[in-house]
């Protein structure tokens, strides 16, 4: 149960993820470090956009399967069709907003000129396309609603894929396509989610599951946005703190920049599986405590663990093992693979702690204690910030490196007390 439930939230994640991970190694391995930097920085705003996304996501996944558990198809075809128009009309909102302030965050993040300027080309090139990735994640969701996982994962299985094949030939101007370099990579990304979203909304409607007359559902849209903003403000909020530890890891040169966005996408790499765990600890919780089975979904926390340690205890030995074999798919450069090679090894410890923080909180979730674990999971988080500065003039980039992992451990101790202290047991939904 665990894994059939985990499976395909992992694949959908994964899939989300290599966009970026795609840009980042083609950029990296074509122009080089000054160009890898720049997508790394410029990719913190990319993921404010998405996680802004996700909130019509994750709050339309939730209101229109309700209207399908109630046999109203109707309804949630017409809640779909409010959540795509929002979506759309969202990413013009973030696309205009990071038009507006890319000077000024790249100028806040002292980065260096050359950076500043190839991350603001990539950045500009894909706010343009922003309305359609929302609108790919809005289709996405309308599918998975009404129970289809396969057209969402098929569709975003082959952005991946043309994704792929297409960034070299626009960043180096292979045959027919124009030499865009890093421009390229964001044209090439957000392309591909434009298609898929264009693609889905052409079968959603051929199949009734999305319904814009007599007119779509608005009076769904403050429900959709009040599901939707907790975790989607979460994300944000990581990623604007990634945002200011640029700030001390530029004073480390343009490799230690490089560095920061390459371990972070390998780390991500762990964080898609623990996060596809953590919802199947939420729905198993859930069900378990709704039967009145409180020890069946202990055993299931427990399992579900169990499952994902087997995976994040192998990519923390591939972390300490082989880091430099994983830093140089992205870069040749020799600084850029040493300062990648001691993210890694320092943050693999923390791939332990980010299993037991993500998926206990999906645990407490599904048992409907959520606020003191999102407040002490966003203090400790918030504490990098303060420890990257404090510990980078004494330990060097080193100081930062080490501020990421032991405030991720600490999450993972702290939702375990939670979990232990035994307080959800009185929650009622």
């Amino acid at each position: 149960m665990v894994l059939r439930l985990a499976a395909p939230a992992v694949a959908m994640m994964a899939c989300h993820f290599s966009f970026n991970l795609i840009d980042s190694i083609w950029v990296g391995r074509l122009i080089g470090p000054v160009a890898l930097a720049a997508v790394s920085t410029a990719g913190f705003y990319v993921w404010v956009a998405l996680n802004l996304g996700e909130l019509v996501e994750i709050g339309l996944i939730a209101v229109a399967a309700r209207r399908h558990g109630e046999g109203d198809p109707e309804r949630a075809a017409r809640a779909a069709a409010a959540a795509v128009v929002c979506a759309l009309g969202a990413g013009v909102l973030v696309s205009v907003a990071g038009l507006l302030v890319a000077g000024t965050m790249f100028r806040l993040m002292t980065v260096p000129a050359e950076v500043a300027t190839l991350g603001h080309a990539y950045l500009s090139t894909w706010l343009l396309g922003c309305p359609l990735v929302f609108g790919f994640f809005a289709m996405e969701a309308t599918f998975r609603a009404a129970g289809d996982t396969r057209t969402p994962f098929v569709m975003l299985a082959g952005s991946v894929g043309v994704s792929i094949l297409l960034d070299p030939f626009l960043i180096m101007g292979i045959g027919p396509f124009p030499r865009l370099g890093v421009e390229g990579a964001a044209l090439a990304s957000v392309m591909v989610r434009g298609g898929g979203f264009l693609v889905g909304l052409v079968i959603a409607l051929r199949r009734g599951l999305l319904r814009f007359a007599p007119r779509p559902d608005w009076a769904a849209l403050p429900t959709i946005i009040r599901v939707g903003a907790p975790l989607s403000l979460a994300g944000v909020l990581l990623s604007v703190i990634y945002m200011w530890l640029t700030r001390f890891t530029s004073r480390f040169g343009t490799a230690a920049l490089a560095a920061l966005g390459v371990g972070h996408k390998m780390e991500g790499l762990g964080f898609i599986a623990i996060s596809g765990f953590s919802l199947a600890a939420s729905a198993l919780v859930g069900q378990n405590l709704g039967a009145r089975q409180e020890d069946r979904a202990r055993e299931a926390v427990r399992l579900t663990v169990g499952y994902c340690l087997a995976v994040t205890l192998t990519t923390a030995v591939a972390f300490l093992m082989v880091p430099g074999r994983l830093v140089a798919l992205f870069t040749r450069d020799p600084q850029v693979i040493a300062d990648g090679v001691l993210y890694l090894r320092v943050i693999a410890f923390a791939q332990i702690g980010q299993t037991f923080e993500l998926i206990l909180e999906g645990a407490l979730a599904g048992a409907g204690y959520t606020f003191w674990p999102q407040i002490v999971s966003t203090t400790l988080t918030a504490l990098r910030i303060p420890l990257a500065a404090w510990w980078s003039q004494s330990f060097g980039l080193l100081g930062i490196w080490l501020a990421l992992s032991v405030t991720a451990i600490s999450r993972g101790v702290a939702m375990a007390l939670f979990w232990k202290g035994g307080r959800w047991r009185a929650i009622r939904i």
